[in-house]
């Protein structure tokens, strides 16, 4: 067995190479620091406007912080409650999450809303995911009741049917031992590749449950979500949007979908408050 860190230098410059990850700045703040940015205000309270808290969840390899430095004072500057959590974390890995099992990483999603309700005294939340984050609260809302708990459920990139990373998954069989590698070194990829036990599980018996609304934002330049259209799910109160068909100039990719792209931070508005959307278009970007 290789050592921890070689695998973990490993995996990381393939995802870099994929475009999957970016390197936190030094010192990185954690989740108790946000409030100097406005979210994970454990003092707020939803106004009548947005009575719903905003539950953000952040990609593999991501952390509750770096994940969400522009959707989140977007959100906060319009009035909502926002909060992030730090989930699928493996010891002696700091900064780089959403690397355990995924079915783990649901339970902790699920204590944090938990917690979030308790603060607001709401009754439901909305949930904005990227990447991983926008489908690991599928089993949260399938398997450990979160649809009692969960109003909408917005995926910005997510790998609802998995993903073969640009297709550097199909070169696994070719080295032996290296499933079993990444199974046990790094269960939240392996969660996540196309035709995993895990993703067949999620994805029995349909893709939604009653209840729930739920959005997929996808960007046609996904070269971690492969193909893009993996990420869309079907059934009812499903609104699967591709960016470009709403600004054909956009040139984001996985990474910047979900970090810094204001049309889609506009779309995401429009998905908490379908009453108030506004057409995104590439003026947006500058809304």
């Amino acid at each position: 067995m290789l050592p921890w860190n070689r695998i973990r230098r490993c995996l990381v410059a393939l995802l870099l190479a994929a475009g999957l990850v970016t390197v936190p700045a030094a010192g990185a703040a954690t989740a108790a620091e946000a409030p100097r940015s406005g979210w994970n205000d454990w003092s707020c309270k939803p106004s009548d406007a947005h009575p719903r808290p905003v539950v953000l969840v952040h990609g593999t390899l991501g952390n509750s912080v770096d994940n969400w430095l522009g959707l989140a004072p977007y959100l906060v500057k319009r009035g909502y409650c926002v909060y992030s959590l730090d989930y699928g974390q493996l010891p002696g890995v700091p900064f780089f999450h959403g690397l355990g099992p995924i079915d783990k990483s649901a339970e902790q999603l699920d204590a944090f809303v938990d917690k979030v309700l308790d603060s607001t005294g709401a009754a439901e939340t909305d949930l904005v995911g990227h990447s991983q984050g926008g489908m690991m609260p599928r089993h949260y809302l399938k398997f450990l009741g979160g649809a009692a708990e969960v109003n909408a459920l917005i995926g910005i990139a997510p790998d609802n049917h998995g993903t073969t990373l640009s297709g550097l998954t199909k070169l696994l069989p070719y080295f032996p031992g290296a499933e079993d590698l990444l199974s046990t070194a790094t269960p939240g990829l392996a969660d996540q590749i196309t035709g995993s036990d895990f993703l067949t599980k999620l994805n029995e018996g349909g893709d939604t449950v009653p209840g729930v609304r739920y959005t997929v934002l996808a960007t046609k330049y996904d070269q971690v979500v492969t193909p893009y259209r993996s990420g869309y799910l079907e059934g009812p109160d499903v609104r699967n949007v591709l960016l470009q068909d709403l600004c054909p100039v956009d040139l984001s990719e996985h990474l910047a979908i979900g970090l810094f792209d204001r049309i889609a931070f506009h779309e995401v508005a429009n998905a908490l408050d379908p009453a108030h959307a506004k057409p995104t278009t590439c003026a947006s970007a500058f809304s």
